[in-house]
């Protein structure tokens, strides 16, 4: 088992975008409740999984294109920054509903190991990022031999 370092103010920053987007979900309601709410981007899902030699971060980014995305890890950090661009909106059509959203977004994951962020490479299938990053020689797992004597 792998140790992984504590970041005791980790929870505390997805808290707070939890708050801030029930916040954001009442805005206008106490103004009698006809200011509709502000349009915001989506916060891609991630799972971060651990192997034996690399760490795998893969993000969920349905709708933007690798032109629109881009991959950043510095500092025991990796940083997702893309856009969602709107299609163009035709004049004939009248939405009775539209709940797509569109606009920058931004993701930052705290890597848990110490990484070869040089020699990481990214591929994009089907809405779906994936990041491998090499561990560095001292993250890895070594097996110790046991000796009888």
């Amino acid at each position: 088992m792998a140790l992984v370092r504590w970041e005791p103010s980790g929870g505390l920053s997805s808290l707070r975008r939890e708050l801030d987007r029930l916040f954001e979900d009442f805005e206008g309601f106490f103004e009698g409740g006809i200011t509709p709410r502000r349009e915001r981007a989506f916060e891609p899902s991630v799972e971060v999984s651990d192997t034996q030699d690399a760490l795998i971060v893969k993000a969920q980014v349905p709708g933007v294109s690798k032109d629109d995305l881009h991959v950043d890890i510095s500092d025991h950090t990796l940083t997702l920054k893309g856009e969602i661009k709107a299609d163009t909106e035709e004049k004939e059509k009248h939405y009775y509903r539209r709940e797509w959203r569109y606009g920058a977004f931004s993701r930052t994951i705290p890597l848990p190991m110490e990484v070869q962020a040089d020699q990481a490479k990214a591929q994009m299938k089907d809405g779906v990022i994936e990041i491998t990053i090499p561990k560095s020689e001292r993250a890895k797992v070594k097996e110790i031999p046991v000796q009888v004597s």
